[in-house]
């Protein structure tokens, strides 16, 4: 989940090599979290669309 919306908000591969190793923890932190400020699979987790009625 976190992969694919970090690939389709962002445009990170999580997958090209050594990205992670050249980018520091709180860089991925801040991207996580914005992540929850849009609309993705991850908002989506953690903030369910509310059932009407």
């Amino acid at each position: 989940m976190l992969e694919a919306d970090l690939h389709q908000v962002y445009g990170i591969d999580l997958s090209a090599p050594d990205l992670l190793r050249e980018r520091s923890w709180r860089w991925l932190k801040v991207r996580i979290l914005g992540l929850l400020s849009t609309k993705s699979r991850t908002h989506r987790h953690f903030y369910p669309p509310q059932e009407a009625g």
